[in-house]
């Protein structure tokens, strides 16, 4: 009877007292350090679904980037602008940039924050397929409409055709600002203009929100604001904040890796050569496994890369004609135009001149200087064995030396050559011993025509 009023009385303090618990709010930090481009995309969007599943406070972007491809920070902003977790980007450490694609997501984003030290702006598209730069700020409507219309004027369509991307990118960039209360018209001059400014700038602009030394003093003053979601509201309650790094997956890794595009570009050739390689000795097996490998690998990081297709098949061309020249007697010139072809498909081949998305010229340079050292190796060594003699049918036998066998006059003469005894007949009146050595100076058939070798001259 004592027991159970005994275990009532101790469940009973347990209610009244129930043990201190630490609520804690978890903060997902990502990292854009470089270029913007598929694999952030991915690595960006994974990090903002993880953070919705997990029922995380808030999601904090560090960046620092010299931009990026369009389409890749597009489908960036259009995932943060319909997130259920607030996102928070932030510029930093000190020393670090938010241009061109990085203005953008800055502005898309609910809380917009630069560390000391640090600028953002130069938002201008960068034009794709060698076109023009878009008319500066300032030109009316009718004139590019005009300019747009004369199609006498090649350079005008051009000129319209980067006006449009222009116009394009400025009526994004003032919607996004316009949705969160940022400054609109200095956004159109980072477009128009490539205006850039520093963060004491940006603040006194009100381009950005918060001017923070680091991600604790960030997380410090957000703490209670009021953000607008897409369909609702959120009071951020960060007292307890744990700042948790996600670290891209190493799909991400491998991604980012293999979409490097000097890195893809190497991939390419390795790939081709090796099957030229494997097509030159059949059952080598090893050059064109590796081959093989490389030229899909560098396939798929093209087919998600500003790629110009024109630039590529040059490629494809120039490999072509090298690999004819070693069938097809050309002196060269098959080989010659393939390293030309492979030279001017190389500089073209990336469609963008986005920071971080070109194949250096100095790695182009040394590719086709390579390519033309090898080859005219290969020409300078097969020139040299048309010099050299024979060495097989009987051909080879011209110059060869013997020695007389038989000089019966019914028989006529005879010569040991090689193993071999051949008729043979004299190309002077010297009288021809048995045992005499001849030279051989050129052969009809069967029949060799020899000197004695003291005539020989």
């Amino acid at each position: 009877m004592l027991l159970p009023l005994c275990l009532l009385a101790v469940f009973s303090m347990a209610q009244n007292n129930p043990p201190e618990q630490t609520s804690h709010q978890t903060v997902l930090m990502l990292t854009i350090d470089g270029a913007i481009g598929p694999a952030t995309r991915d690595y960006i969007i994974n990090g903002i679904e993880q953070a919705e599943q997990s029922d995380a406070a808030l999601v904090l972007i560090k960046m620092d980037t010299p931009g990026g491809l369009s389409a890749s920070m597009r489908d960036m902003i259009k995932t943060i602008l319909n997130a259920d977790v607030p996102i928070a980007t932030w510029v930093g450490p000190s020393g670090s940039r938010a241009a061109s694609a990085g203005t953008y997501l800055l502005y898309a984003s609910h809380i917009a924050a630069m560390a000391p030290a640090t600028n953002l702006g130069a938002a201008t598209p960068v034009p794709i397929g060698g076109q023009k730069p878009p008319t500066p700020a300032g030109k009316a409507y009718d004139e590019l409409k005009k300019a747009a219309e004369d199609e006498d004027n090649p350079e005008s369509a051009e000129q319209a055709s980067g006006n449009k991307a222009l116009e394009d990118s400025v009526a994004y960039i003032r919607a996004l600002a316009e949705q969160k209360g940022r400054n609109a018209d200095w956004a159109e001059q980072a477009v128009r203009q490539a205006a850039t400014l520093t963060a004491d700038q940006a603040l006194a602009k009100n381009v950005i929100d918060y001017l923070a030394a680091d991600e604790q003093d960030l997380i410090a003053q957000i703490n209670g604001q009021r953000i607008s979601m897409a369909q609702t509201e959120v009071i951020l309650t960060l007292d307890n904040a744990r700042i948790e790094t996600v670290e891209p997956s190493i799909k991400n890794k491998i991604l980012a890796t293999i979409t490097n595009p000097s890195l893809a570009y190497i991939l390419l050739l390795i790939g081709v050569y090796g099957l030229i390689l494997e097509g030159y000795n059949p059952g080598a097996l090893v050059p064109g496994v590796i081959g093989g490998i490389c030229l899909l690998v560098a396939l798929y990081a093209f087919q998600i890369l500003p790629v110009n297709f024109a630039g590529l098949a040059l490629i494809f061309l120039g490999f072509a004609l090298i690999a004819v020249e070693f069938f097809v007697p050309s002196f060269g010139i098959l080989g010659i135009g393939g390293i030309v072809s492979l030279t001017f498909g190389s500089v073209i081949l990336m469609d963008t001149d986005v920071p971080g998305f070109g194949i250096p010229v100095s790695l182009i340079v040394s590719i086709a200087l390579t390519a033309g050292i090898l080859f005219a190796g290969i020409m300078y060594y097969l020139a040299g064995s048309f010099k050299k003699p024979l060495v097989s049918g009987s051909e080879s036998l011209v110059g060869q030396t013997g020695y007389v066998v038989s000089n019966h006059d019914k028989h006529g003469l005879r010569v040991h050559l090689d193993g071999e005894i051949w008729r043979a007949k004299a190309l002077t009146k010297h009288h021809y011993d048995v045992g005499d050595t001849v030279l051989i100076e050129r052969i009809d058939g069967l029949t060799l025509y020899v000197k004695h070798l003291e005539n020989a001259s």
